[in-house]
């Protein structure tokens, strides 16, 4: 499947080294003002090359929208986005064309397709989320109508955990840190494990402010199932927590519950969902990225004729994939967020009244 949502819907499509990315969004309400100056911006913090901590790979990621917008609105029928590949060096990897990379999704695609597009994995790079991000910045500008924020960092690298989470200050990290006292810490586990030809993992913690309670549906489409199913949807993420996560299993029931006075929640250990639904506090995700599983050291894997062979990589690859990934996340989250409050204008019979009055 390469589509994702129900009233809100985005497909997206190309390959890392084809000639294009991009995105068609689908049951965008008409009238929305559509900023493209911020999706642009929205990408710019997502596109690779910036710093020495990412892929040194420079893409512009220069986006255009190709329908559904007139004079600066949304009018209601699909909006398509392209973003157009300028800086593929394809020839990279002429040396995994019969390879399959360790901890790759070669060897699945292969397996499922019988065929695969080895310049830097094609459908399954993480290029693709370029769209996701486009797609997600729109998402944003209609949470914004509804004074809805969404917000992210990377909380955790190389097992360096952060302490306290500032949102603010994330925004001019080059490594989206949320903790300025671990920040250099992290960044030099960054470079310590690029200098050695490895890679780092990372953990990516994502917020929504504003939210009201009530989004989502009971049993087969809840709220934290959804926000999950998109981030495990995310290259290289292995885990999701909503609220306390794992550490609630290892709590008593008084500890975990979250108590409710008059004027709202006592704490927020379920992360602002209860029963699949929002329940107006603070949503609160952390999501848990593997190492790149593009490093340049000598690697035993097979061939596609099941050969054993070793092999180095060559390329240009993010030492720590957690760092572009949470904005990702954060555009994934908008997605979901919005998609659940288009779903949740009919739950009640009054508001399809007070629509149609």
């Amino acid at each position: 499947m390469n589509s994702f949502g129900m009233k809100l819907r985005y497909s997206t499509f190309g390959e890392s080294h084809g000639k294009a990315i991009g995105c068609v969004l689908d049951g965008v309400p008409a009238g929305l003002e559509i900023d493209e100056a911020y999706i642009q911006s929205e990408l710019d913090r997502r596109k690779p090359g910036k710093s020495e901590f990412e892929t040194a790979r420079k893409e512009a990621d220069k986006v255009e929208i190709l329908s559904g917008v007139f004079e600066g609105k949304s009018t209601g029928t699909p909006i398509a986005m392209v973003i157009f590949n300028t800086n593929q060096k394809s020839k990279d990897y002429t040396n995994i064309k019969d390879v399959f990379r360790p901890g790759h999704a070669d060897f699945t695609y292969f397996h499922k397709y019988g065929i695969r597009d080895y310049r830097g994995g094609g459908r399954s790079s993480a290029r693709e989320t370029a769209a996701r991000v486009a797609a997600g910045a729109i998402a944003k500008l209609m949470l914004k109508e509804l004074h809805i924020e969404v917000l992210s960092g990377i909380s955790e690298v190389a097992g360096i955990s952060a302490k306290t989470y500032d949102y603010e200050k994330a925004k001019s990290s080059l490594i989206y840190a949320l903790d300025s006292s671990v920040e250099e810490a992290q960044k030099a586990a960054i470079l310590e494990a690029k200098n050695n030809h490895d890679s780092v993992g990372g953990v990516s913690r994502v917020v929504i402010k504003g939210a009201p309670a009530g989004l989502g549906q009971p049993l087969y489409y809840k709220l934290d199932g959804v926000l999950a199913d998109a981030m495990m949807g995310l290259n290289a993420v292995k885990a999701v927590e909503i609220g306390d996560g794992i550490q609630a299993s290892r709590e008593l029931g008084s500890a975990n519950n979250d108590a409710i006075r008059a004027n709202g929640f006592e704490s927020n250990h379920a992360g602002g969902i209860l029963g699949g639904i929002s329940n107006g506090e603070d949503i609160v995700l952390n999501v848990y990225f593997k190492p790149t599983p593009s490093i340049f050291q000598e690697q035993h894997t097979v061939t596609t004729t099941n050969e054993e062979v070793d092999f180095s990589l060559k390329g240009r690859h993010d030492p720590c994939v957690a760092v572009r990934g949470t904005v990702v996340c954060e555009a994934l989250a908008a997605l979901v967020i919005a998609d659940m409050l288009l779903l949740n204008m009919g739950s009640q019979m009054s508001g399809v009244v007070q629509y149609y009055k």
